[in-house]
């Protein structure tokens, strides 16, 4: 079989699947996973795994225009109208997270170290599968506005958490004292590097926008900046997520055509991101689940309850909207690529435990990912948010 056949094969399932869990009232995007699941090496195996891992680019690609349309949610005059509560949401549901698995190991006698790197991926949320949500749902409402900024700014939490953990585990295992501080200053410099070169992408973003005033030719723009975008940021060791996400941020404060660039977005997307859903779900390998242990299930546990409580602590205190309070919880549940990529740092800081730590974050992202994008659907739809016009029966929107 070759490319082409594979890359039908998951379109066309992801798309079949996507419409079967309307049957039980669930996301497209569990559909998307749970095609790749069933059509992936380590079930029926019609993808073999090496096609799989050729699948990265699509995922960086993805991932990239994920961002990006996250970002062009923080306009100046949202930002001025919401303050700090997306921010301080997102710094205390990452942290609580962080403590709830760190604390909770440890009283049942795993090792500090362990519980330190665990907790600290615990901090990290996957934008991807919220946004698809948001979008398949059309929802609109304070509970979805303040959700898209606080997966945004996760990423950066989540980079902090897991500096401050690095760092405190070098320490233990007794380097000199110049290696801890460049682990606790790399995720500020990473953080603020990215930021950067996405403000100064997104400006230079509008120059070629003044020239090209065809859709075909603002796509084509539109394609190079976002690749280019992710292209630097794996090329200066900076995070994509947050590069893109910036650009997309500053191009909507400074360019009139932004609206129209991100409804070209939506238009090329779609397909791009079921391959990523799809071959998401065939990288999960489901004979690994009863390898976690007690340590999987506790983790598994402790962060869902670390996340809602934050995140509900968050609201309470910058007085945010009741639904806000209530459900914004939930919607933080789905972990995915960036708490892979930081279970494997984590398991070279500490090659004891590498084989626990990697199995554990792969069982709980395969759960997380399949229970996530419900929950989040279940959280907008209890708090009013969910479009009337988005109904099971209504015609596939594009996403």
């Amino acid at each position: 079989m070759n490319t082409l056949l594979y890359l039908a094969v998951i379109l066309l399932s992801g798309l079949i699947m996507g419409r079967a869990v309307k049957v039980v009232h669930l996301p497209n995007v569990t559909g998307y996973l749970l095609a790749g699941l069933i059509i992936g090496p380590y079930c029926f195996g019609l993808i073999p795994a090496s096609f799989v891992t050729d699948l990265n680019l699509v995922s960086e690609m993805a991932l990239a225009f994920i961002a990006f349309t996250i970002g062009a949610e923080f306009k100046l005059s949202y930002l001025k109208r919401v303050g700090l509560t997306p921010i301080i949401i997102a710094l205390l549901e990452a942290f609580i997270a962080v403590l709830a698995v760190t604390l909770g190991l440890l009283a049942f006698g795993f090792s500090l170290p362990l519980a330190l790197l665990l907790g600290a991926i615990a901090s990290a949320t996957a934008p991807a599968a919220t946004v698809m949500v948001v979008k398949e749902y059309r929802a609109k409402g304070p509970l979805t506005e303040t959700l898209l900024s606080v997966v945004a700014l996760d990423d950066a939490a989540a980079l902090m958490a897991f500096g401050f953990a690095t760092a405190a585990v070098t320490a233990m295992q007794g380097p000199g004292e110049g290696s801890v501080l460049l682990a606790i200053l790399r995720p500020f410099g990473e953080i603020a590097g990215s930021i950067l070169l996405g403000f100064l992408l997104g400006a230079l973003f509008t120059v070629p926008l003044r020239y090209f005033k065809e859709n075909s030719n603002r796509t084509i723009i539109l394609v190079a900046f976002v690749f280019l975008g992710a292209a630097l940021a794996d090329f200066l060791g900076l995070s994509s997520l947050l590069l893109c996400m910036c650009m997309g941020a500053m191009l909507t404060n400074v360019s009139s055509s932004a609206p129209s660039i991100m409804k070209l977005a939506d238009n090329i997307t779609p397909p791009l991101f079921v391959m990523f859903f799809v071959a998401s779900g065939a990288e999960f390998n489901i004979k690994i689940l009863p390898s976690i242990g007690l340590i999987g299930v506790l983790y598994i546990i402790l962060r869902v309850i670390g996340k809602v409580a934050g995140a509900s602590l968050g609201a309470s205190l910058m007085k945010a909207p009741t639904n806000v309070r209530k459900y914004i919880g939930l919607t933080l549940v789905p972990q995915a690529g960036v708490a892979i990529g930081l279970s494997l740092i984590a398991a070279q800081k500490m090659p004891d435990y590498g084989a626990t730590i990697r199995a554990v974050i792969l069982c709980a992202t395969l759960i997380y990912e399949l229970i996530g994008p419900g929950l989040t659907k279940m959280a907008l739809k209890k708090a009013g948010e969910i479009n009337p016009d988005s109904s099971e029966n209504a015609p596939a929107p594009t996403v």
